[in-house]
Parts: C-alpha cells; sequence; structure tokens
C-alpha cells in the first residue's frame, strides 16, 4: 500500500473491497482504492504466447466517496471476444454501465476484447455487482 493519507474508514472499506473481488490492493494519492486481480488467459499475439499483465490482470477501483457512502466505481477486463456479450449483460442487469469494448492487439488468437465498466455505487455493492457478473469468466 503507498504511503497516501486516507482515513480509516477508506481503508477498511478498500480491504473489504480487495477481499470481495480477490485482488491486490493498493490506495494511491486521491486516495483511489485500485485493484488489480490476475487471471490466465491462453492466448497468443503475433503467434507468441503471452502472459503479459497487460493481458492477464482485472482492475478495479472506487474514489470519491462521499458521505452517504456512494463512490466512482470502475472495471475493465480482457475477455475473450465470445464472452463479451454475456458480460455486458451481467453488467447491465446490475446496474452497471458498460462504457467501452474494443481491442487492443492485432494477430492476437483467439481474439481477445477489453470491456470497461463505472457506476456511482457503494463500493462494496459494486464489488458484489462485478463479482457477479465476471464469475464465469474464471
Amino acid at each position: 500500500m503507498a504511503n497516501v493519507k486516507a482515513s480509516p474508514q477508506f481503508i477498511r472499506l478498500c480491504n473489504q473491497f480487495s477481499r470481495i473481488l480477490g485482488g491486490e490492493h493498493e490506495i494511491d494519492p486521491g486516495p483511489v482504492c485500485f485493484v488489480s486481480r490476475a487471471r490466465r488467459l491462453n492466448a497468443t499475439i503475433l503467434g507468441r504466447r503471452t502472459t503479459s499483465p497487460l493481458v492477464r490482470y482485472q482492475l478495479f477501483s472506487f474514489e470519491s466517496l462521499d458521505k452517504s457512502g456512494r463512490a466512482l466505481c470502475l472495471g475493465e477486463t480482457a475477455l475473450f471476444q465470445n464472452q463479451a456479450n454475456r458480460l455486458i449483460r451481467n453488467l447491465q442487469r446490475n446496474g452497471i454501465k458498460v462504457t467501452a469494448l474494443h481491442n487492443h492487439w492485432l494477430n492476437d488468437n483467439p481474439r481477445l476484447m477489453y470491456i470497461h465498466w463505472e457506476s456511482i455505487d457503494n463500493p462494496i455493492a459494486f464489488a458484489r455487482k462485478t463479482k457477479r457478473s465476471i464469475a464465469f469468466l474464471g
């Protein structure tokens, strides 16, 4: 965890957010609770196997926590193209706004896509909704 001024409440909330999502966390200036979660994706780029963090990490954050306990909550993951519609539906059913679907790489196999999502929500509620939405990705 970075040496950042954050209230004990924010630190506890970040710890719980991270536990729900199953990732490693840090608190960045802001404060921003940032969580990264590694996954295994069996893919190649330009014919070479990749295990790059640019491909395998899911990223989540919350910041700008207000007095009612709601924050700006963000998420992002790479996934295979044939999984994109299911994740979009899952997120939307949980009241989370999908903001982007795009590729990053050329000549990847299978085709990798990236999805970004956002919500103003209680961070714990957002973490639980996100966890349910992405559970099928493994």
